[in-house]
Order: C-alpha cells, then sequence, then structure tokens
C-alpha cells in the first residue's frame, strides 16, 4: 500500500491539490475584498428599504451573495440592519445566503465540482433563503430579537466613501488594500489549505473506494441527513472542504452527502450559533439551525438525483 510509487503519486496530487487552491484562493480573495469595499454594510442597510416584502428578501439574497462576511463580520452587520429599521424578512434573507453562498463557495464549486453543480447549488440556496426570510417573517419570529449591539464588522473599516482622491485614484487604493487584504488572508488560511490538499492527495490514494462507497453512497438514504447533522457542529471551511469533497466524490461518496457536510457546517457552525444566540432568543436560533439543516439536506438529495 504505502510504496515509492504510490507516496509519489500522493505527493503530486497534494501539488496540484495545493495550487489549484493557492491560485483560486488568492483570486478569490481580492476579488471578495473590492466587493467588500464597493459594497458596505451601510450601502447594504440602504438598499433594503423598499415597503415590499417579497423584493426585500430578494435582495437581502443578493446582498448576502456577494457580499461574502464571515461569522464575526456577519453578525455585526445583522444588527446593523435591524438597528436601522431593515424589515425583519430581507435581513433573514441576507443573513442565510452570506455564509452558504458566496463568490468564493461558487468559484471554487465551479472548479471543482462543474457548472450543472454550480447552477444546481446556486439557483436552490438562493431560493431557499428568499422562501425562508418570508416564512420566518411570517410565523411571527420577529419579535424574536434582543436588544443587543454587537461591535465589530467589516474588514478595517475601509470603504469606497472613506477613499481619499479622484476616481482612479480611488480604484488604485481600493486595489492596493484588496491585494493586501488578499494575502493577509491566505496567511490565515494557509494551514487550512495545506491540510485540505493533504488529506484529499491521501484519500485520493489511500482510501479504498468500496469503503466509502458502502457508507456513504447514493444508496444509503440516511447518509444525507446524517451529514447535515455532523456538518452544524462542525466548522467547516469552505477552502478546505470543497477539494477534500471532490476527492470523496471520486473515491465513491455520493455528491448529495458531500454537499449536505459542506453546508450544514458552513450553514450553522458552533462559534456562528453562539453569535447568533446574542441576537436571537432560543426560538429563533432552533428556527435558523432547521433551515441549515432543511437546506443541506434537501439539496443534498437533489444533487444525488441530477448528478
Amino acid at each position: 500500500m504505502f510504496t515509492t510509487e504510490t507516496i509519489i503519486h500522493a505527493g503530486k496530487t497534494f501539488l496540484m491539490l495545493f495550487g489549484e487552491l493557492f491560485s483560486l484562493f488568492i483570486g478569490i480573495s481580492f476579488v471578495v475584498a473590492l466587493l467588500q469595499i464597493y459594497i458596505s454594510p451601510e450601502r447594504i442597510k440602504r438598499v433594503l428599504t423598499t415597503p415590499r416584502k417579497f423584493l426585500n428578501s430578494v435582495l437581502g439574497a443578493l446582498l448576502g451573495a456577494v457580499t461574502p462576511f464571515c461569522s464575526c463580520s456577519t453578525i455585526p452587520v445583522l444588527v446593523g440592519l435591524f438597528k436601522s429599521g431593515a424589515p425583519f424578512n430581507g435581513a433573514v434573507s441576507f443573513l442565510l445566503t452570506s455564509p452558504i453562498l458566496n463568490p468564493a463557495v461558487i468559484t471554487l464549486m465551479l472548479a471543482f465540482f462543474g457548472l450543472k453543480a454550480t447552477v444546481i447549488y446556486t439557483v436552490f440556496t438562493f431560493l431557499f433563503a428568499v422562501i425562508m426570510g418570508l416564512v420566518l417573517d411570517k410565523a411571527g419570529l420577529e419579535k424574536e430579537i434582543k436588544n443587543v449591539s454587537v461591535k465589530g464588522g467589516h474588514n478595517d473599516g475601509v470603504s469606497w466613501e472613506k477613499l481619499q482622491g479622484n476616481f482612479w485614484q480611488k480604484q488604485w487604493q481600493a486595489v492596493k488594500v484588496s491585494l493586501k487584504d488578499a494575502l493577509g488572508l491566505f496567511k490565515g488560511v494557509v494551514g487550512f489549505l495545506l491540510l485540505g490538499a493533504g488529506i484529499g492527495a491521501f484519500i485520493y490514494e489511500f482510501v479504498p473506494t468500496d469503503l466509502l462507497a458502502n457508507f456513504a453512497g447514493a444508496n444509503n438514504l440516511w447518509a444525507v441527513p446524517l451529514a447535515a447533522v455532523l456538518g452544524i457542529p462542525m466548522y467547516i471551511r469552505t477552502e478546505t472542504m470543497i477539494p477534500i469533497a471532490s476527492i470523496l466524490i471520486t473515491k465513491g461518496v455520493a455528491p448529495g452527502v458531500m454537499i449536505a457536510l459542506i453546508l450544514g457546517g458552513a450553514g450553522a457552525s458552533i462559534p456562528e450559533v453562539s453569535l447568533l444566540s446574542s441576537i436571537f432568543k432560543k426560538k429563533m436560533v432552533a428556527a435558523f439551525v432547521l433551515c441549515i439543516f432543511a437546506v443541506a439536506t434537501i439539496t443534498g438529495y437533489i444533487f444525488n438525483m441530477t448528478l
């Protein structure tokens, strides 16, 4: 099993995976940092002011999808939305899409899973966020908001409005800040990227295909909801899990099982739920976790049926 040939082959797989992750991560992080300069939390608050609830949910989900804040930034932005009078349904749709649908997820999905899987994932998670924003609002869960204030938020406070000079000078400043931010983010997650590439290479070369297919294949109907449940308490970094998922799928794990695990971990990790507990009462926190479980499970089954 552990021969010189297999070890060399695993090393090549590792270098290939890490090379893809490095180039994708730097590019994605740079674009994301630019988006966060152009689309500041203050601008989000101004957009979510339309009196039509359906449009509010659509705008909230769309803003969450193009402003990929991490949990520590999403929560302060959410509090700011509530305090500025933004409608509950729009703010909840923003909360639901921000961790599970963003440029990083879409780009990595496209690179490792292909166009069809990416379209299915994007469309379904977006519609889910819109619908659940409306459903939770209709259920009267707006009264579950606590009167709190959370400090922190957007990057280091850089936004388009705060940049100095003419248009092109501001563009150059935005590019420099975004590149610096991308490199800083890379330094912070390089360990995760190395771990992801290493695990992926090991699984690809040394883990028997039959073993994984028996436990997490498409024929095991319980594998999808179980993966969603296991993912929820985990703190999953999409940058680490998507390349591992692509390897596991080639080894026989059903695509829906991996998507359920990723959605569960990215959407409702313990750190995020803990932060949400400072904003919402127990009923709304439970509703949020159930929403993530539902979208993870349903999306998982859709992946298994269509891919």
